[in-house]
């Protein structure tokens, strides 16, 4: 395992993969932020952001934006449920600029997009655990090559992070194993 300030291999392809995995996660819950402000479009663009870059798309300072823009929509959300699904999105478009450092905190880069739709399902499920089950075993099944790759040169999830970061772990053990 590399040591934290290590540099890891991490090419355009795997970043592509994880940039179209997060937001395929994030997506699923894109549905509950839209239902609490239907005219804010900052999340959708920001995974339409991530989608374009997974397909070939450049990154571009507009992506960066429209992942800061989703963070800013999550800040606003009139619920818990939409602020986790802005933030999903946010991982989205974010994950295209996963930085090829050997830092548990890049951990949270990848699997970030998942972990936060599946608290915003899980809160908007009045916090039904099956839910979660469900959206996490989604998330296992449908991560690319490059999830479980990059994650094996990264050290495991940090702790803390609420149950956000409990999910960022449990997608964590799960993919490397």
């Amino acid at each position: 395992m590399p040591s934290e300030s290590q540099e890891i291999e991490l090419s355009e392809h795997e970043l592509r993969e994880i940039a179209g995995y997060a937001a395929d996660c994030a997506r699923r819950t894109l549905s509950i932020f839209e239902q609490s402000l239907p005219a804010d479009t900052r999340p959708r663009e920001a995974i339409d952001a991530a989608h374009a870059f997974a397909a070939g798309g450049r990154r571009t300072a507009a992506l960066r934006q429209s992942a800061w823009a989703a963070y800013k929509a999550a800040q606003e959300a009139a619920s818990p449920p939409a602020a986790d699904a802005a933030r999903a999105a946010s991982h989205a478009a974010a994950a295209a600029y996963l930085h090829p450092k050997a830092s548990a905190h890049q951990v949270k880069h990848v699997l970030g997009a998942a972990a936060h739709a599946a608290r915003a399902e899980e809160l908007a499920s009045a916090e039904d655990r099956r839910v979660t089950a469900g959206t996490l075993e989604w998330a296992r099944h449908h991560a690319p090559a490059a999830v479980p790759a990059v994650l094996g040169r990264l050290p495991a999830a940090p702790p803390g992070g609420g149950r956000v970061g409990e999910f960022i772990r449990d997608l964590d053990a799960a993919l490397r194993a």
